[in-house]
């Protein structure tokens, strides 16, 4: 990883997606947000010898002020890539153009289908026979921003949230650090035909 390609991780949860990232030697972690000041994340960021902070909502006027902040804190800390790991906030549209194309989110479902803050729930639902993770560019929408990297997997006797997701986690752990590796080395780029489309080099 490049010392100019800094990682900084959002995440609202217990923080397994950050854990990997952490753990990978080629990955370099450099400042770790949670909007929440329980967030297990942050305990894994500071063992790590990670800095964090926390940009809780009710201590900001609006989103606009808080992810500002946020900006300028990741942007102090040399981030040049940002990767929202269970992060279950929405960013603005003036925080990713601080960061342009370098906002990057891991999905538990193969987008489109199931965007949201529940991709698991609502495929077990709808009685999807085949499921997956995505991990994707963030624009303005919810998950909808230009697909990285997708695998698929059968749902198989999974028939809760929580069997899913652990068949889904280890997929997962293995898209989101290679895609960061990917950006990091300059591998991904756009097809100048069709700017939704994601080019791995």
């Amino acid at each position: 990883m490049s010392p100019a390609l800094g990682v900084g991780v959002l995440a609202s949860r217990s923080g397994t997606n950050l854990q990997v990232l952490l753990d990978a030697p080629d990955v370099d972690v450099v400042a770790v947000a949670s909007d929440k000041p329980d967030a297990a994340a942050l305990e894994r960021a500071r063992a790590a010898g990670v800095e964090t902070r926390v940009f809780a909502r009710e201590d900001f006027a609006d989103r606009s002020e808080r992810d500002a902040a946020m900006a300028r804190w990741l942007e102090d800390r040399g981030v040049g890539l940002v990767v929202l790991a269970g992060y279950t906030q929405l960013v603005s549209p003036a925080f990713l153009a601080r960061f342009p194309q370098r906002v990057i989110n891991v999905h538990p479902a193969l987008l489109p289908a199931f965007p949201g803050l529940d991709g698991i729930g609502p495929a077990i639902e709808y009685g999807a026979k085949v499921t997956g993770v995505t991990v994707h560019f963030v624009d303005e929408g919810v998950d909808t921003g230009p697909i990285i990297l997708q695998r698929a997997l059968e749902v198989g006797d999974a028939a809760d949230r929580d069997a899913l997701h652990d068949k889904l986690r280890p997929l997962e752990h293995e898209l989101l650090p290679e895609a960061v590796r990917l950006i990091a080395a300059g591998r991904v780029a756009f097809d100048p035909a069709n700017p939704r489309r994601v080019v791995i080099a």
